[in-house]
């Protein structure tokens, strides 16, 4: 009751902070975790980027069909295998009026590569930006790249006058909750512009009337609403104080259904859930096993994928609102095959055979980190497992947290986690991504996430090779390869592919598209 008192509390007196002109096309939605930084170059989040994206443009984003389209860059070709040569849109301001040039390209370009960034792996292949002339850059990739146009669609160009006037010429690195200029302020060229940011509050965002793109929604203002509380959430929207709910309880979607004036809005998600273990320390951080580490033996890890019921957690935990997989990328994703997508089937019994022949036939006591806000119905996922892994001796202790504290500890410089949950949309639409971002082994820019330090040389060559082969079949088997090395490692626990679930009031106009951007350019309100 408390927790939904402070919700209801923080909704109400939030949407009172600022006052929307008379008149206006508003639009207010509400989530269950924030955006933590306006900087679009401080974590490779789902959410952080979708808003963002509303302030700050690529130099070529996704249509409604998720194809690549021309943005800040009109056009592009290659004027060889290695070259990517992009002309600029010209005209194009960022909301200061600032003109949008070549320079804001080179920068954003060393800036995402830099210190505190976790954007970095949009530019892995690309040995040089340079400037040509005001309006034209070049790429130069170390070999030729033949994803590179998905790549990039989701680096939006930041202003290198604005950075340096402000004192934010590098991102801070959100998981120490570092902060400059950049993590509560925005200024780029998007349909949009930042009127006001109260973190885990509220954020405000108004019509850019200076874009550059004939715009097709009509949203003159856009207030983002924190509400942590599922309950809470759902009841503002059925009451009418917010008009779109990003993140819809599984439990209260026929509800929402069956209730006159809402509309449901569902899809198949490109976001793979799944289990992550620490491989590399030689002794777990959090966990009652001393002197060495379990999960640095595959029967171990092995044990603990023929433990967990997936189609447990489909049907009580998901309520039918997922598909279990055994691959770290999903239907959807440029190399899926379903041939590839085979899980072992349910083995407790098993499973206590691995853990003993491992060492451990009384198991052992670990902690499993997971958010609270981040992915459907995360926490309660993560409840689950423990009773499964508890039938084969594993004790788990959970760790719940917002986002914000939860990516901290999980994505910080350390990696402080023994046992984590965390999911994955490959922004490239591809399968690459996914292995280059997860399980690629740490060089500072391969790997990022792969938080548990899984390394295999065999994995890496083949990440490698998929990154340029251009001849389709040759490089689905070598994507089908790498699928075949993770799995027999079991360097991940894949739980499911997630749906997306929105939920809006009849008559608004929203396009969902299974990355799980949600776009205010393509919003339209009803006339008031």
């Amino acid at each position: 009751m408390r927790r939904l008192a402070l919700a209801a509390a923080l909704l109400c007196g939030t949407a009172l902070a600022i006052p929307a002109p008379a008149g206006a096309q508003v639009f207010r939605w509400a989530n269950d975790g924030d955006v933590n930084s306006m900087d679009p170059y401080t974590r490779q989040e789902t959410f952080l980027l979708s808003f963002n994206a509303n302030i700050y443009e690529p130099l070529v984003r996704r249509n409604r069909q998720m194809e690549p389209e021309p943005a800040l860059a009109e056009r592009w070709e290659q004027p060889s295998p290695t070259v990517w040569r992009f002309h600029l849109r010209r005209g194009v301001k960022f909301t200061d009026g600032t003109p949008f040039t070549a320079d804001d390209v080179v920068f954003s370009a060393e800036r995402v590569r830099g210190p505190g960034s976790q954007m970095n792996s949009v530019l892995a292949s690309v040995k040089e930006v340079r400037k040509i002339d005001d309006h034209t850059v070049e790429f130069e990739t170390r070999a030729p790249n033949p994803i590179l146009i998905q790549e990039i669609t989701n680096w939006g160009m930041m202003s290198k006058a604005w950075a340096e006037k402000n004192n934010a010429v590098r991102p801070t690195d959100l998981t120490t909750r570092e902060e400059n200029f950049a993590t509560r302020n925005a200024m780029g060229t998007g349909p949009f512009r930042l009127v006001s940011r109260e973190p885990d509050r509220k954020t405000v965002l108004e019509r850019n009337p200076g874009w550059w793109d004939k715009p097709t929604h009509n949203v003159e203002r856009a207030e983002l609403n924190i509400v942590a509380n599922d309950a809470t959430r759902v009841a503002a929207l059925l009451s009418g104080e917010v008009d779109f709910l990003y993140t819809v309880p599984p439990q209260d979607v026929e509800r929402i259904r069956r209730t006159p004036n809402m509309q449901v809005i569902q899809g198949p998600e490109l976001r793979t859930i799944f289990l992550g273990m620490d491989q590399i320390r030689p002794e777990l951080l959090k966990s009652d096993v001393k002197g060495k580490n379990p999960f640095q033996d595959v029967r171990v890890r092995r044990a603990m994928l023929l433990a967990i019921d997936v189609n447990a957690i489909q049907r009580t935990v998901m309520r039918g609102q997922s598909r279990p997989s055994n691959l770290i990328y999903g239907p959807g994703v440029n190399g899926f095959r379903e041939e590839d997508d085979k899980r072992p089937a349910l083995d407790p019994e098993q499973a206590k055979k691995l853990l003993a022949e491992a060492g451990y036939p009384n198991g052992f006591g670990v902690t499993l980190d997971c958010p609270n806000d981040r992915y459907v119905n995360d926490e309660a996922i993560c409840t689950s497992v423990i009773p499964m892994l508890a039938r084969i001796g594993i004790r788990v202790n959970l760790v719940a947290q917002t986002r914000a504290r939860y990516f901290a500890e999980i994505n910080g410089p350390r990696y402080n986690t023994s046992f984590y949950m965390l999911g994955w949309t490959p922004t490239t639409s591809d399968a690459h991504n996914s292995f280059f971002n997860l399980a690629g082994s740490r060089d500072g820019t391969r790997g990022v996430f792969n938080n548990g330090g899984y390394s295999s040389p065999a994995l890496d060559s083949l990440i490698g090779q998929i990154a340029v082969e251009t001849d389709a079949a040759k490089r689905q088997q070598q994507i089908s390869q790498a699928s075949r090395i993770l799995q027999e490692d079991v360097a991940y626990i894949p739980l499911h592919q997630q749906q997306i679930v929105w939920a809006a009031r009849q008559g608004y106009e929203v396009a969902q598209t299974a990355d799980n951007y949600f776009q205010l350019r393509h919003v339209r309100v009803p006339a008031r």
